[in-house]
């Protein structure tokens, strides 16, 4: 398993409380890796350390081998890190269309018309008015446009139908197919319809509770604790 970006020994504070205690997460090229955990349990926390949105009390982040840990965050963007927050992904003051164009070259947004067709009636709308679900797909189709090594997303399906949920899935695992990109995707509920092999780790409070397969995950006592997620 080739190794994209990984967190060593990570600790992450937030004034005097302590958000993960020292954790080791690898995340391999070229396949996704699912990143489970109710509220609070350093999930998100963990999509920010890679990120350098946050930054480490102790521990590294390594990108292919290489230390970034002092690296910021938009050169971490730079070098082809996405991150999709799940929440303020977009410009919400600006309509679709011009979301959309940001990240397409020439302002075609085709493809993400293509990925959502449920944005095109929505083109001259004022992103900050559209529903939960909707906005969700407006943040993943500009990540899906952006060449990336490394894609993150905290709650990709949140607010979405189980049918736009399950696409989104797919095309994200497109991404690791035809790019060969590091996708991590962060929910409360581990996700449908990935393909066998695909990596989880849980987290509860900040610490690793399980590492494994996806499968082992779902079919094991913990998939019984797992908390629904939000509307799909």
């Amino acid at each position: 398993m080739s190794v994209e970006i990984a967190l060593r020994a990570a600790r992450v504070r937030y004034g005097p409380l302590e958000a993960l205690h020292g954790v080791d997460l690898p995340v391999p090229a070229a396949r996704v890796t699912v990143l489970l955990g109710r509220n609070g349990s350093g999930r998100t926390t963990v999509l920010r350390a890679l990120a350098g949105t946050v930054p480490l009390s102790a521990g590294r982040v390594l990108w292919r081998g290489a230390d970034v840990t002092r690296l910021p965050a938009h050169l971490r963007a730079r070098r082809g890190l996405c991150f999709v927050p799940d929440r303020r992904a977009l410009y919400a003051t600006l309509t679709v269309a011009e979301n959309l164009g940001l990240s397409a070259p020439g302002g075609d947004v085709t493809a993400a018309l293509d990925a959502y067709p449920e944005l095109e009636p929505l083109l001259g709308r004022r992103a900050g008015t559209l529903s939960g679900g909707e906005q969700r797909m407006l943040a993943l189709s500009r990540a899906l446009r952006t060449p990336a090594r490394v894609v993150l997303v905290d709650e990709p399906a949140l607010g979405m139908s189980p049918a736009v949920a399950a696409r989104t899935y797919r095309l994200l695992q497109g991404l690791c197919a035809r790019d060969g990109a590091a996708v991590v995707v962060a929910g409360q509920r581990p996700p449908a319809g990935l393909p066998d092999g695909t990596l989880a780790h849980e987290l509860r409070r900040g610490a690793l509770a399980f590492s494994g397969e996806l499968a082992e995950f779902t079919s094991g006592p913990a998939a019984g604790g797992a908390p629904p997620s939000g509307r799909a």
